[in-house]
């Protein structure tokens, strides 16, 4: 991802956000015979403050990624969507797609089986605990030699970045009048509205009035 002074995201706690809010990520590694992508859940590792994620793979996926051997691109992608050039009132202008994204890159280390255990666990739990009668992957149907087999087939894995790229590009090269017409027309009724891209367009947008107050 090419960078822009304009548009950079460099406050941890916001990329921690972002991560966290949109935790279906790509994998991406340059493998033997070439380019390979995938795609899973990654998680912030609950026992770091920083931007190590944890996360897993399917057998025979760690082959073919070589994890552990080689470098392999995480990225998230957060709220994005389509801006039209009519938003932008009476101007020459283009469409353009407004969006959210951090890329972490690194040489994964491989978890144990324990670790590995612990986070699938928790990885249910995360997205479980949000369900009106929560089930946990230790509970009844489910019993330990159902679950030692299922996690027997995946290979997790935690990444402290050796490289962030995060980008913010949410319309802020243009004038403030201008960033306010563009949420409301996604926050409408129209053929490209997008409530979530609107919100982290106002967020922004009140860190930026915030900074210069």
């Amino acid at each position: 991802m090419r960078q822009n002074p304009s548009f950079a995201m460099a406050d941890p706690a916001e990329l921690r956000r972002i991560i966290e809010l949109n935790p279906w990520a790509t994998l991406i590694s340059d493998a033997d015979d070439g380019l390979v992508a995938s795609h899973y859940v990654v998680l912030l590792d609950d026992e770091r403050d920083d931007l190590t994620v944890v996360g897993h793979v399917g057998r025979p996926d760690d082959l073919i990624h070589g994890l552990g051997e080689r470098e392999v691109l995480i990225a998230f992608q957060g709220p994005h969507g389509y801006i039209s050039p009519g938003w932008y009132g009476d101007v020459p202008a283009v469409p353009t797609w407004n969006h959210v994204s951090v890329h972490l890159s690194g040489v994964p280390e491989i978890l144990s089986e324990a670790e590995n255990l612990r986070v699938l666990e928790r990885m249910v739990d995360v997205f479980e605990n949000r369900m009106p009668s929560p089930r946990g992957m230790w509970q009844l149907p489910n019993d330990e030699t159902f679950v030692h087999r299922l996690a027997a087939g995946t290979v997790g894995f935690r990444l402290t970045p050796a490289k962030v790229v995060a980008k913010r590009k949410l319309s802020q090269n243009k004038p403030s009048e201008t960033v306010d017409e563009v949420i409301a027309a996604l926050e409408g009724d129209g053929p490209h509205s997008n409530r979530a891209l609107a919100a982290e367009m106002r967020r922004a947008r009140d860190a930026r009035r915030g900074d210069r107050s």
